[in-house]
């Protein structure tokens, strides 16, 4: 007995006891295999596409941080930006001018219960004892 194997006799029998002709089964089985084939490099090149975009974006934030940062480094090769900084940084003042320090007026930077708390401080008492003291004394006497 021989045996004979043929495709086209496997393809015509299933496509006979379907319904559909053994062209359009084949033409299914094709783009089948072609779209098993082509979907991991379409999906690795989309993913690709993303890595590079926002890549990109984050080139376009360096760029704009070093042009800011060239800004500021022409601003402080200019002395006279260097001499207001310094002004106003570290309250330096130039030879011939005379800086004055006003005590015991009230700024818009101190609160009032720091300045009511720092005058309860004894003064004449060693620096460990002043601590102690603003420990103890935080909370007292407040309402919520």
């Amino acid at each position: 007995m021989k045996f004979k194997f043929s495709l086209r006799g496997v393809f015509s029998d299933f496509a006979e006891s379907r319904g559909i002709s053994t062209r359009l089964l084949i033409l299914f089985i094709v783009l089948f295999a072609m779209a098993v084939t082509l979907a991991p490099p379409t999906q690795h090149y989309f993913a690709q596409r993303a890595q590079i975009s926002t890549l990109e974006s984050s080139i376009e934030s360096n760029k704009k941080k070093l042009q800011e940062a060239r800004a500021e480094l022409e601003r402080w090769k200019d002395p006279n930006y260097v001499r207001s900084q310094a002004r106003s940084r570290l309250h330096f003042v130039l030879p011939g001018e005379r800086q004055y320090i006003i005590l015991g007026v009230e700024s818009d930077e101190s609160s009032d219960d720091s300045a009511a708390i720092n005058q309860n401080f004894p003064l004449g008492v060693p620096w460990y004892s002043r601590i102690i003291s603003s420990i103890t004394s935080v909370g007292v006497g407040q309402e919520p």
